[in-house]
């Protein structure tokens, strides 16, 4: 797998660079949705989706893709009877965000390493734990 364009997640008053892909799961859940046409190997899932943490709370804000049939997806195409940003209720797990110089490339998904990561822990959409790791080079 080619190393993947990642989301986008706006944290404490700055865009950050995301390696994960909390709407994933709620697509997952949902398999009348409508499917994303993949363009290009370095985006695998057909879209990209910028988020943002308010109040500990997780939304996604923003939805870029091209959908099957060659339209184009946003935020509507996924959640119809919603207005505005939408509360990734759906997401537990664990957000990284990549700082610092890289390291290590690593041709496949999100695995290069960067000097340091901060993880942010999540259960239902809400911010419960914050980790930084610092990291070296694998030589």
């Amino acid at each position: 797998m080619t190393a993947q364009i990642a989301e986008c997640l706006f944290y404490e008053g700055t865009a950050h660079a995301m390696y994960a892909t909390p709407l994933s799961s709620y697509l997952a859940e949902h398999a009348d949705r409508p499917k994303f046409a993949q363009h290009c190997t370095a985006l695998w899932r057909g879209y990209v989706g910028t988020w943002e943490i308010e109040n500990d709370r997780l939304y996604l804000i923003d939805l870029q893709g091209t959908l099957m049939d060659g339209t184009q997806a946003m935020l509507a195409t996924l959640f119809p009877n919603e207005k505005g940003k939408i509360f990734a209720s759906w997401f537990s797990g664990k957000i990284r965000i990549p700082q610092g110089a890289l390291l290590d490339y690593i041709h496949m998904g999100f695995h290069s390493t960067y000097e340091m990561d901060i993880f942010l822990s999540f259960e239902q959409g809400l911010l419960v734990d914050k980790q930084v790791q610092k990291n070296t080079p694998s030589q």
